[in-house]
């Protein structure tokens, strides 16, 4: 981050070099063209502008850039370029550059919630989930009558808390499953020729398709989910695992299951603070812990916050349109808003290492209280849960991050109010 420069400022740098390294990513760029009417770059920086200002529709972000900021917006200009094939395009090609640049620079800052688990160093880790928000104004009934929610599916980075834009599922006239939405998506990944990367989706079990994700180890892609109750499994062998590792607190049994003649790994985690007997179902290499996947699991809920975040404090709870070239747009917009606050909150987290966030704070109480509460009954909270987590970003980040772009407040300022947020630890 560039201190003596406004957020306003910040987000204009961060805009143009996105789109510089987008443009030497790929040799003949279909998507660049010259707009005379309204640029790629204020494009770009006005819809991160809608996501963080919390307005309630494109009329009032139109009429709040206007009266706060001095930009008369014509409607037809900016509606007409939510809808664009090309500006899609464009706009995927740079939140993909916004996402590796925030990655590189959390890393750099030595930012990694996951540096305890050394087995997963060669994996991208992610939490992957469906979200769906109320749909447009205009959007169209369905052949039955009827108009349902429009849905996206994210994920985020279980190594430092980025959400990254995966697909569109609906934009309301249809009901569609999460399953075969991913699975078009993650194929459509694997036919792009790019450098193979492994990959971990930590998915809940609407996304369980055994010969589906068997056939994904070749391209790298694995998955961690919760075996469904009702699932029909041989068993085959077991495992064996270090019981006397820490990780593989509460792990019961670690085997090799059958179904449809596709083999997977199931771990069986009892809870040493409730009891309570969990299944989780991986198709990762038998080398990874088995409480390393059972950890994971849990880990998963992290981006249900980036969820509340999106719509309680962000106000993202209506689509932009009934077009999926507008919702794509709107998806990855609303991303590279959500990095934005989350890089703001971690690098004010770590400017000194004698504070810690009041949120951090209470969660360490609530882990001591629940551990003396589990003890009294013979039970204890697994030692994993005391490391650090991605925590929900905190309200008060996200109301500072809106002041700051409408009084244009330099981002030292911006930060040294973040940092006097922090308690002592």
């Amino acid at each position: 981050m560039i201190n003596n420069l406004s957020l306003n400022d910040l987000l204009l740098t961060h805009c143009n070099e996105s789109m510089e390294k987008a443009l030497a990513a790929e040799r003949h760029p279909v998507w660049q063209r010259s707009c005379p009417e309204m640029n790629d770059i204020d494009f770009i920086r006005l819809g991160l502008m809608r996501c963080i200002s919390a307005v309630d529709s494109g009329r009032h972000f139109i009429q709040t850039t206007e009266e706060l900021h001095g930009e008369l917006l014509p409607h037809s200009t900016y509606f007409k370029a939510l809808k664009s094939s090309r500006r899609t395009s464009m706009l995927e090609a740079i939140e993909r550059q916004s996402y590796k640049t925030h990655c590189k620079y959390l890393a750099s800052s030595g930012i990694d919630y996951l540096k305890s688990f050394p087995e997963l160093d060669e994996y991208t880790v992610e939490a992957a989930d469906g979200h769906f928000i109320d749909h447009a104004c205009h959007t169209p009934k369905g052949n039955n009558g009827k108009v349902y929610a429009a849905g996206f599916i994210y994920a985020m980075n279980l190594r430092n808390g980025l959400l990254r834009p995966v697909c569109c599922i609906t934009n309301g006239t249809k009901r569609h499953h999460e399953l075969p939405i991913l699975r078009n998506h993650i194929e459509h990944e694997n036919s792009q020729c790019r450098p193979l990367e492994k990959t971990l989706y930590v998915y809940d079990k609407a996304v369980t398709d055994f010969p589906w994700w068997a056939k994904q180890k070749a391209h790298q892609n694995h998955m961690i989910s919760v075996l469904k109750e009702n699932s029909v499994a041989t068993w085959i062998e077991s495992i064996a695992f270090d019981v006397n590792n820490p990780t593989n607190t509460g792990i019961e049994d670690y085997s090799i299951y059958e179904n449809q003649g596709v083999k997977f790994n199931v771990v069986h985690y009892r809870d040493p603070e409730t009891q309570k007997l969990h299944r989780f179902v991986s198709t990762l290499p038998i080398s990874i812990n088995p409480g390393t996947i059972a950890i994971l699991y849990y880990k998963r809920w992290t981006i249900e916050k980036a969820y509340n975040n999106s719509k309680s404090d962000l106000k993202e709870k209506k689509a932009w349109s009934c077009s999926v070239k507008s919702l794509n747009n709107q998806m990855r917009l609303t991303t590279m808003t959500y990095n934005l606050m989350r890089v703001c909150e971690e690098i004010s987290k770590i400017q000194d290492p004698k504070l810690v966030h009041p949120s951090d704070k209470k969660y360490t109480k609530s882990l001591e209280k629940r551990q003396e509460k589990a003890k009294k009954n013979g039970g204890f909270v697994n030692p994993l849960l005391f490391l650090k987590r991605i925590a929900r970003i905190s309200s008060s980040t996200i109301r500072a991050v809106q002041s700051a772009i409408v009084t244009g407040k330099p981002l030292v300022d911006l930060m040294q109010a973040l940092v006097a947020r922090l308690v002592p630890g």
